[in-house]
């Protein structure tokens, strides 16, 4: 199994940056696609990046150009650098992983991240 913990969430003003980090329990080999996703208060969930075992990324429209996914294989870490955050930036945001090992797909535990002045 994977188990996925969250960090770095928190409040910050319009306009300002934050980090978040998931980092993964399993062995690298087993995970395949990470990605990140949030859920706004009183909103479904959705897509906010992911990213392939070989660095190939995808972005949610809302996000492109001021979200970077990253991941360093060797921490088995992923990164979500957030930049010119907005309040409909609001959310929690929840890291997963996708593994053909294991046949499914893991979720953290949700991180808050409040943008507002």
């Amino acid at each position: 199994q994977v188990r996925l913990v969250e960090s770095g969430g928190g409040l910050v003003q319009p306009g300002g940056y934050l980090t978040l980090s998931c980092s993964a329990s399993s062995l690298d080999s087993r995970i395949n696609t990470m990605g990140w996703d949030r859920q706004p208060p009183g909103k479904q969930r959705e897509l906010v990046a992911f990213i392939t075992s070989g660095a190939a990324t995808t972005y949610g429209d809302s996000v492109k150009g001021r979200f970077t996914v990253s991941r360093d294989n060797d921490t088995k870490t992923m990164y979500l650098q957030m930049n010119s955050l907005k309040p409909g930036d609001t959310a929690v945001y929840y890291c997963n992983a996708q593994s053909d090992y294991y046949g499914d797909t893991f979720w953290g535990q949700g991180t808050q991240v409040t943008v507002s002045s």
